[in-house]
């Protein structure tokens, strides 16, 4: 049994319309079924990379519907426990950039954005038993922007709720992995700004700096561009991101950024 591309279309059209789509899609026999279908048809073309703009747009369909499911109280947990989120990883472990495929990644990580939006202890405990963080660390190094951001949006989600903050900085391998992503992530943006991406980043190291080994490493390893006032005009319309930075320097001990105005380590790893 297959869904169509057009009755995709048509539920997603509906989706902004019917408030309790989700349940409905969770509970009519067989629809859950189909979409993974839809997922799993694809996966025989993610290696060698050979999706087509209509094969990527048809799956994204289907993953739209899936987000939906996610995002709805009464079935996120049961979204959750049939492991559907595993279906989406092979689509963030692809190396392409060819739109088809960032169109895939950015759509995927939309259902687990969807998932973390809401925060809750459980959904978190879930996606770190599974091997979300480096999936998205990957999508934050080699993926677009958008992709980027709602990638670091994920960790930065995961990192907020404690379980999250303490698996990270439970293992040096895990903060460096952390910290090395986010570090090169900041040059890039030194470059290319991006006053969005740039907010998450922060965040992210904000709350690293909440656990004592992880603020004693940033004191020697948060990147200088941060310390020394390179993204001051992209951070001039923002007051919540420069109140951010400013408590992230004076928690590690660093002087405020010129010219902005506020509104046991893992020092050998880094």
């Amino acid at each position: 049994m297959s869904v169509s591309a057009f009755g995709f279309i048509s539920w997603n059209k509906k989706r902004e319309l019917f408030q309790d789509l989700a349940p409905l899609l969770w509970n009519s026999v067989g629809t859950i079924a189909a979409l993974l279908q839809e997922i799993i048809f694809i996966y025989p073309v993610l290696s060698p990379p050979n999706l087509t703009p209509a094969q990527s747009n048809r799956v994204c369909n289907a993953l739209a519907l899936l987000q939906c499911v996610a995002s709805h109280s009464d079935t996120r947990m049961l979204f959750l426990k049939a492991h559907i989120p595993l279906y989406l990883y092979p689509f963030l472990n692809t190396g392409s950039k060819t739109r088809p495929f960032e169109y895939l990644r950015l759509t995927s990580l939309g259902v687990i954005g969807a998932l973390v939006k809401v925060d809750d202890t459980e959904v978190i405990s879930f996606l770190l038993s599974t091997e979300i963080i480096p999936l998205c660390l990957r999508t934050m190094e080699m993926g677009s922007e958008l992709s980027k951001t709602v990638a670091t949006f994920i960790v930065q989600k995961i990192l907020l709720d404690d379980l999250g903050l303490d698996y990270i900085c439970t293992t040096a391998e895990r903060f460096y992995a952390v910290g090395r992503v986010l570090n090169h992530m900041v040059g890039a943006l030194a470059e290319q700004p991006s006053s969005r991406l740039l907010k998450h980043i922060i965040r992210c190291y904000l709350r690293l700096a909440d656990n004592p080994r992880a603020c004693d490493a940033l004191r020697g390893c948060l990147p200088e561009m941060l310390r020394d006032g390179t993204f001051n005009a992209c951070l001039r319309e923002d007051p919540t991101t420069r109140r951010w930075l400013q408590q992230l320097l004076s928690i590690v001990g660093v002087n405020r950024v010129p010219g902005l105005q506020a509104g046991g380590g893992f020092e050998h790893m880094l």
